[in-house]
């Protein structure tokens, strides 16, 4: 049974006297746990589609089912609680808090959530050391690398409980060694704990990890191999 349903989804924006299609009709089945990611080239659509699969954009037209409940149905507030408790985010730049520690980073969203305090540390220190920074707890993301801040976002996404993990472009700011670190962790999180995790990525390195390549081109899916032996790839 499918987590998310995509249905005729379609994107449009103005630019001044044009309409530019950046989504136009696109179905989509993705399964609980699946690692999967959007592939195609600048433009093709890819961060467009996490945004309105993630809420964050409303489309032109379409559903977005996930786990049977239709986002595009919900108003703003209703949509915006959905999100936080559904859908985790790792974005390109980290997105982390300056000012706060790699362990009060993970533990933002579930203040949000309004998770006890001790049920917060507990988790995100867990999730950390599932990541291998728990000797980093204290540490503010200035005194971090990159690869250990793309660390702390992917255990800020796990720990607050989502269905669905969507991550663009995750490992674009990273050499090689902290991508391939960085994808093991995430695969690894994934079957372990049947979170299912939507890429965007123009990265061979995502790709040859992806147990499921969907590729895009001109707002619309061209594409679509799954690669089961990956599955259990270590």
């Amino acid at each position: 049974m499918a987590l998310l349903n995509l249905e005729q989804i379609s994107k449009h924006y103005t630019q001044g006297e044009h309409i530019v299609k950046a989504l136009e009709d696109v179905d989509l089945e993705v399964d609980k746990g699946e690692f999967a990611a959007l592939v195609g080239p600048s433009g093709s659509g890819k961060t467009t589609l996490l945004n309105v699969v993630g809420g964050l954009d409303a489309p032109s037209h379409g559903k977005v089912i996930l786990d049977g409940t239709d986002l595009t149905a919900l108003r703003e507030a209703a949509c915006s609680d959905f999100r936080l408790f559904q859908i985790g985010f790792i974005f390109q730049a980290y997105n982390l808090v300056p000012v706060l520690s790699a362990l009060e980073n993970v533990e933002l969203v579930m203040v949000l959530q309004g998770r006890a305090a001790a049920e917060r540390r507990e988790r995100a220190a867990h999730y950390l050391e599932m990541v291998g920074l728990s000797k980093l707890l204290d540490r503010r993301p200035s005194a971090l690398s990159g690869g250990q801040q793309q660390r702390v976002a992917v255990a800020r996404a796990l720990a607050a409980g989502p269905r669905l993990v969507l991550a663009d472009e995750p490992t674009a700011n990273l050499d090689s060694e902290n991508a391939s670190a960085l994808l093991e962790i995430m695969h690894r999180l994934s079957h372990d704990e049947g979170v299912t995790f939507l890429f965007s990525t123009h990265d061979p390195r995502v790709m040859e990890r992806a147990e499921r390549i969907i590729t895009l081109r001109d707002g619309r899916i061209v594409g679509d191999e799954r690669v089961p032996e990956r599955q259990h790839k270590q």
